[in-house]
């Protein structure tokens, strides 16, 4: 399928083939007829998108600080890479589209195929042949309604919220600044709600335009347009503004303080400069509001991407409520979309569009929407979810691979290490969405991509299969490879829950495939180092500090059921090199964290392990410091000898008086040492790198680290 998408680092806009997508849960699949430009955010990104690296690092100073803080801890090498990787991932412009629905989800079910909808959200309702959208950012379209109309469907909940931002009742007068598509259409929709409207624009077009529509008056923005509003109000002002305007001027809302009356209310929904002149504002007591998006449940992922709605009782108007509400408007004649589209384009021609859009072609516009063909065929069979990037090569002595998930981390780290290894042939990746395919098949030169991950274990020509999906599918994915006769290498967890390591310690059994889980850590040569120097057969006592930082709460590794919390996500490494540094399997855990039992997120926590051979260890997982210091250090005692690791950058060894240290240039964690420690026993047969005792060990000792917290006693391990 055609999608557009909009590349970062060069600037450079395409229309691109990419494999369409599959129905996930909680949402559906939708073969878009016609989506809608928005002149306004769209231009935005392209125009950032068109800056050199100079003047995108000059628009996004918080970034340059994140770049210079990870150049600190990690070097300039990994930072480079993931810098790289990061700018390399196109954006897929447009987020207001309608279609018709061909595929359901689990969880979706108020929809069936063949339904007609209208949808929402950035990254979600793209211009793009073939879209998956989650269930309440997904409306009915009601009958009499055409696609080209109902695209309109985001714009008008954007104006919908910010009318009701603004609070307007029957009868009041408000203005409208900036007379453009949200303008345009909440001059309609204050109308349907009984206002008397003003309309403010540079453009006398747009004016002219406002007036056709319905408001009651409208002029282009001068010197007089308080003698305008005090002419049209009978010398009181305006009820309520509404600032639909885009621009870098703080002219919108000094002059919405001026137009207002005494107590009055500003509602901003365009993005405005806003240097508040307190004198008007505080003069008038006037109040400020700011209008988030569609309205209650934007940027919520829990209510757009779980699909967990908002009581009504508690909030009337979400963004899906108001979708629907714009959509009943339309339906009735009241609001008229059709009157703002000044051009249509073929997918095709998109590029013709975006050139009327960022001014290349001087050509006044206003609504651009972009038309679909229809299926080939007519019929969802034939949809197409793979695309070819090159001829497949003949089977021979390389390891053909295929990649499930590819994500920051597979970008930044697994791929170039996979990519820059001898006798390896990347075959095949398949991801989630149809973009995330294309660029990193585009980038690394797999032959193909596809969203399908059925066809690349079901491909011959892929003898091993990394799985870098997100937590929670790993186990699944994991099993189905091994089952499929392929070699695995499952980034870390191998799984979230006993009941996902039985499934795939079933699956291992059953074919004594080759299963690798990437704790990284044990591979890094100064560990090897540390290793070498340390006396067999003697207990240690080591010591374990990661200070791994914050992330969001909302974030999806947080979230049990899909990424299984940071214990389980990230601590593993660590137990798992203790494991390996002691040569011994954990018989007892126990935990405490801050906030105790009763913690959302166990992610400051100290642990203490004891081994079966009488080693013990402590756990220091911190993520309430600065991410400028140094995120982790190892401390192992045994034997007179002290061996330190200092975040993997520097080894210090102590011994009878005598200190030892190895550094390295650039902090090293194994990565390479990793990826051809697989794919040796690949090529190779033989013992797995991990075994798979070890790699059950680490992965039931994080589980009985959540129970010590749960319950806030020791737990004890059994290895048989």
């Amino acid at each position: 399928m055609k999608q557009v998408l909009q590349h970062v680092r060069t600037g450079r806009l395409e229309v691109a083939e990419v494999p369409e997508p599959r129905a996930k849960a909680g949402g559906v699949v939708v073969r878009n007829v016609a989506s809608l430009i928005s002149g306004g955010t769209e231009r935005m990104v392209i125009d950032f998108a068109g800056k050199s690296m100079i003047g995108k690092a000059r628009e996004r100073p918080d970034l340059v600080r994140q770049v210079l803080d990870k150049v600190k801890k990690d070097g300039i090498g990994p930072t480079v890479q993931t810098v790289l990787s990061r700018l390399g991932q196109p954006i897929p412009l447009g987020y207001s589209c309608a279609g018709v629905v061909e595929e359901v989800g689990r969880g979706a079910e108020e929809f069936r195929a063949g339904d007609r909808v209208a949808c929402a959200g950035m990254g979600y309702a793209s211009h793009a042949g073939t879209v998956f959208v989650p269930r309440n950012l997904a409306v009915q379209i009601p009958e009499g309604v055409t696609f080209e109309d109902a695209a309109y469907v985001t714009l008008g909940a954007i104006a919908l919220q910010g009318v009701r931002i603004a609070e307007v009742r029957l009868g009041e007068s408000v203005a409208v600044i900036g007379l453009g598509l949200l303008g345009q259409l909440t001059v309609q929709i204050l109308k349907a709600a009984g206002c008397r409207v003003f309309g403010y624009d540079l453009d006398p077009t747009k004016v002219a335009l406002a007036k056709e529509l319905g408001a009651d008056g409208a002029v282009v923005r001068s010197d007089g347009a308080v003698d305008t509003a005090m002419e049209f109000t009978r010398g009181v002002g305006f009820d309520a503004v509404v600032v639909t305007a885009a621009t870098d001027s703080n002219d919108p809302i000094e002059l919405a303080g001026e137009l207002c009356r005494d107590r009055g209310v500003v509602s901003m929904v365009g993005a405005v400069k806003m240097d508040v002149p307190r004198k008007v504002y505080y003069e008038k007591e006037l109040q400020l509001r700011l209008s988030r998006s569609y309205g209650p449940g934007r940027y919520d992922p829990n209510y757009e991407e779980k699909g967990h709605d908002y009581p009504i009782g508690y909030v009337r108007w979400t963004e899906r409520r108001n979708m629907e509400e714009f959509l009943r408007l339309v339906a009735s004649g009241q609001v008229t979309p059709s009157h703002l589209t000044t051009h249509s384009f073929p997918i095709d021609h998109a590029d013709r569009a975006y050139a009327i859009v960022t001014g290349e072609v001087r050509e006044p516009y206003l609504g651009i929407v972009l038309e679909y063909p229809a299926r080939v065929g007519g019929d969802a069979t034939t949809r197409e979810r793979t695309v070819e990037l090159r001829p497949r090569a003949p089977k021979s002595g390389k390891v053909g691979i295929g990649f499930i998930g590819a994500g920051n981390f597979a970008r930044a780290v697994l791929l170039p290490q996979f990519r820059k290894a001898a006798d390896v042939e990347l075959v095949a990746v398949a991801t989630a969405t149809g973009v995330n395919a294309r660029t990193v098949a585009a980038n690394f030169g797999f032959a193909y991509c596809t969203t399908d991950s059925a066809a690349v274990l079901a491909d011959p020509s892929v003898d091993a299969v990394v799985i870098a999906t997100r937590h929670a599918s790993h186990a699944r994915f994991a099993a189905e490879a091994l089952r499929a006769g392929k070699a695995v290498f499952v980034e870390k967890p191998l799984a979230i829950d006993e009941e996902g390591l039985t499934h795939i310690l079933g699956a291992w059994e059953e074919t004594g495939g080759l299963l690798m889980v990437g704790f990284n850590r044990r591979f890094s040569p100064l560990v090897t180092e540390l290793k070498r120097s340390l006396p067999a057969g003697t207990p240690l006592a080591v010591t374990y500090r990661i200070n791994a930082g914050a992330i969001p709460p909302d974030s999806w590794i947080h979230d049990p059921e899909d990424g299984g919390g940071r214990i389980i996500g990230e601590v593993c490494h660590f137990i798992d090199l203790i494991q390996y540094l002691t040569d011994d399997f954990p018989v007892e855990v126990f935990a405490h964290g801050i906030g105790g039992a009763t913690s959302e997120l166990h992610d400051t926590v100290s642990i203490t392990v004891r081994y079966r051979g009488g080693s013990i260890a402590s756990v220091s997982y911190f993520s309430t410091g600065d991410r400028s210091f140094p995120k982790e250090r190892v401390e192992v005692f045994g034997g007179g000898v002290v061996g330190v690791i200092d975040d993997f950058r520097r080894l210090t060894v102590s011994r009878q008086g005598k200190r030892r240290q190895v550094k390295r240039l650039s902090q090293d964690k194994g990565f390479r040492e990793e990826v051809s420690a697989f794919l040796r026993a690949v090529r190779e047969g033989g013992a797995p790198p991990i075994s798979p005792d070890a790699l059950v060990s680490t992965t039931m000792t994080t589980f009985a680290i959540e129970e010590s917290l749960r319950t806030g006693k020791p737990v004890a391990l059994d290895h048989g």
